[in-house]
This record gives structure tokens, sequence and C-alpha cells, in this order.
């Protein structure tokens, strides 16, 4: 008898690595059918112009006060930090140059995705998690409407067209912001400060920042989407799709974020 129970045991735990490794390919392969569904759908028609625009709307109203006030804050803080180690070799002439590139470079974009995921990305989670607790998304798919196209593609094109917009307005405040700092404690000129701003980025520098804000919106939209379409039954269920698309999407976000930077460093050849 122990010669037959003995195998067993020493084979009960290759099924619970053999399920993580399912569920996880498993996964992967429902986010890659989901991707793929996406960019399928948005390019057939008929195109939902109208919901696509008011989403933009959404998603660029639901963050504008809370990236304003983060955008002006960024700035004057950054600044801050930054003068003590310049003024160390008599540098401080240089804080508008690197203000400049910090911001455009790396800050701007990176503050206004990580605002939109715990904004914009909970929102269509919770939203579409209720959507699909109440069946709602079942009653579209009876009446003839097609409740992807409607509410995934809408979602996720407004959002990678609204993130680059609320980027370069995030860059503007958060200049604005080391201008009015630099301006109290240098005294620097408006005209000489952003002379020195737009000396120090060149269009590599705007370029690859609106590049990184269209991947950072097209992730944000597309995860809390597929949480949301993909959540649980139940009130819970909600609360977790919400959840995980702010967590997910902040992750992904930092993670393309280095990898942007790799490739740019290479581009540029440093």
């Amino acid at each position: 008898m122990q010669s037959d129970t003995t195998p067993t045991n020493q084979s009960s735990s290759k099924p619970v690595v053999t399920r993580r490794l399912d569920k996880f390919f498993t996964n992967l392969a429902d986010v890659s059918a989901f991707v793929a569904r996406f960019f399928r759908e948005a390019v057939l028609p008929p195109y939902e112009f109208k919901e696509i625009i008011r989403q933009c709307y959404e998603v660029g109203y639901r963050s504008l006060l809370l990236i304003s006030t983060t955008g002006f804050i960024t700035g004057v803080v950054f600044t801050n930090q930054s003068r003590p180690s310049l003024s160390e070799f008599g540098a401080t002439s240089w804080l508008p140059s690197l203000i400049a590139i910090a911001v455009v470079r790396a800050l701007g974009p990176l503050v206004t995705a990580l605002i939109a995921s715990g904004k914009v990305g909970s929102s269509i989670g919770a939203e579409l998690g209720s959507m699909n607790v109440t069946e709602q998304i079942d009653a579209m798919e009876v009446s003839g409407t097609n409740p992807f196209k409607f509410l995934v593609v809408s979602r996720v094109l407004a959002t990678s067209v609204t993130i680059p917009v609320l980027t370069m307005y995030t860059i503007f405040l958060a200049l604005l912001g080391a201008y009015l700092n630099v301006n109290q404690n240098e005294q620097t000129s408006f005209t000489s400060f952003f002379q020195e701003v737009f000396g120090a980025i060149t269009y590599t520098d705007i370029f690859a920042s609106l590049t990184k804000s269209v991947v950072f919106g097209f992730t944000i939209g597309m995860v809390g989407c597929y949480k949301g379409y993909h959540s649980s039954k139940g009130t819970e269920g909600v609360g977790k799709a919400a959840n995980s698309s702010v967590v997910t999407a902040m992750f992904l976000v930092f993670i393309e974020e280095l990898l942007s930077l790799q490739i740019i460093s290479a581009i540029r050849g440093n």
C-alpha cells in the first residue's frame, strides 16, 4: 500500500504548477485575442464617432483638475529640489534647461499616465464591470448592437487620443510652475526662461514624449476595458475590476517607460 501512495504524494505538487502555468497561458491567450479583436473592430465599419468624441470629453474632464494641480506642483517641487544641487556648482542658470529636459522627456508623460491610470482606468473598469454584472452587455448583443465596438473600441481610442493632449497640457503647467519659482528666486524673465527651455529640447524629445503618451493611453484604456469586460459576476467583481485596472495599468506604464527609455537612448546614440 505504501508503494501505491508514494508516487501519488510525490506527484501531487505537479498539478499545482501545471494549473498555474495553464492559467497564465490561458490569460495570455485571452488578452492577445482581446487586443487582436480591438484592432480588427477598430478598422471595420460602422464607426462610433459620437461615442468616441463623448469618451474623449469624459477622459479629459475626469482628469483635468487633478492633472492641472499635479502638473503645476511637479514643476515647482522639481525646481526646488534641483536648485540646491546646481547652486553648489554655481550653475543655477541651468535650471530652465534641466527642468525642460526632465519634464518633457520623462515627468510629463509619466505623471499624466499615472494620474489617468487612477482616475480613468478605474472608472472604465468599474463602468464596464457594472454593465457586465447587470447583464447590459448581453442585452446589447441581443438587440443587435456590437458591444465590443461601442464600449471597448471607443474608450481605447479615446484614451489613446486624449492622454497625449493631457501630457502636453501637463508639460505646459509644469514649466509654468517652474518659471514662477525661478522668477521668484533668480528674477529670470519670462522670455529668457522659455528661450532656454526651447533651446534645451529637440523635436526628438517632443516626438518621443507624444509617442510614449499614445502607448500609455492605449495601455490604460485596454487594461480598463479588459478588466471590466471580463469581470466576475457580483458587486465584488466590480470592485476587483476597478482595483485591478489601476494596479495593472500603473505596472505596465512603468515597464513601458523603461523600455521606451532604452529605445530612445539607442536612437539618440547615448
